[in-house]
């Protein structure tokens, strides 16, 4: 039973008896509900500010442990990047000049790491700066390792390949030029016989009598066999496949056909006077990876040493070139 509420009327000097409504118990009920709630809410944000919670505990170790787990993985990572390094620098200097590839541009090998931000996702994690360090780094190592493959698959392919490709490398002198003396013109800036020019030679001339014997330098397939009144006259180009190509010019008339599979010592036509010519010679190119090289470079399977030096310094001391 509830028992009834008096106050102190000091006008009558009586006590009068309280009469509260239903209205006006639930608003003082609700007041102490707020207050209670506000308290409660004081609190527990104190609580939490200076006590953890087991889950919050349990949350924090192991936050500390993925924490370092990326600090390791992050040092692990940078001693993969020395091996890879070491692999790569192998790889250009040695593998690849074995079996004469060029080496892997550094363009190629650090392609697509710049450009739009792909890690802007992880920039509101905590410790973002380590993680996505991290995360950089696996991505660059990752695309590094797999042309670092792509350049092993093509290493085995050439090494497997070595034989046809010393075999195919042109590697003789296009003429029977044992004792040098057909040695003519060689590489470089020389005085144009009919213009009176200096114009820069792209090959070697040799020369020898009109029907002299042209041998093809190196296992391949004829890519041209043409004719003209000018330029090199009647010119024939073999495709040595490896990146090699060669020229012979001026010939009197051809052996080969285009399209023709010819081997090293092939002969391949004869010695002429044909197009821009002064007399009778062969003009002889080598071409690497659609350039223009010096073919004085490729002879070491028909010269020594000393053979070799005698033809360089016979080529070079040429004022004037055939063609």
């Amino acid at each position: 039973m509830v028992k009834a509420k008096y106050k102190f009327n000091p006008e009558t000097l009586n006590y009068v008896k309280v009469e509260t409504n239903f209205k006006a118990r639930l608003s003082r009920l609700l007041v102490l509900f707020s207050v209670s709630l506000v308290m409660s809410a004081v609190m527990l944000v104190v609580f939490l500010q200076f006590y953890e919670t087991p889950k919050t505990k349990i949350l924090k170790r192991e936050n500390q442990r993925l924490l370092t787990q990326y600090e390791m993985m992050y040092k692990n990572l940078k001693d993969v990047e020395k091996v890879l390094s070491d692999l790569q620098e192998r790889d250009d200097n040695l593998y690849r000049v074995i079996f004469e590839a060029d080496p892997i541009p550094s363009s190629v090998r650090n392609a697509g790491f710049g450009g739009i931000n792909k890690y802007s996702q992880l920039e509101s994690l905590d410790n973002s700066e380590l993680v996505i360090k991290t995360a950089r780094k696996l991505d660059i190592i990752s695309k590094q390792a797999y042309v670092q493959s792509k350049s092993y698959d093509e290493v085995v392919s050439l090494a497997m390949n070595k034989e046809k490709m010393l075999a195919s490398i042109p590697a003789v002198m296009p003429v029977s030029n044992k004792d040098l003396k057909r040695t003519a013109s060689g590489w470089g800036f020389r005085i144009h016989p009919i213009y009176k020019i200096r114009r820069f030679h792209y090959g070697m001339d040799f020369t020898a009598p009109i029907g002299t014997e042209i041998y093809a330098t190196g296992d391949g397939v004829v890519k041209e066999a043409e004719t003209s009144r000018s330029g090199f006259g009647r010119w024939v180009v073999i495709d040595h496949g490896f990146g090699y190509e060669t020229l012979y010019g001026h010939m009197n008339e051809f052996n080969v056909k285009k399209g023709q599979k010819v081997k090293r010592g092939s002969v391949i036509g004869y010695v002429g006077n044909a197009g821009t010519s002064s007399g009778p010679h062969l003009h002889y190119e080598v071409h690497r990876n659609g350039k223009p090289v010096n073919p004085q470079y490729y002879y070491f399977k028909d010269l020594t040493p000393d053979e070799y030096e005698r033809m360089i310094a016979l080529s070079v001391n040429a004022g004037q070139s055939y063609d």
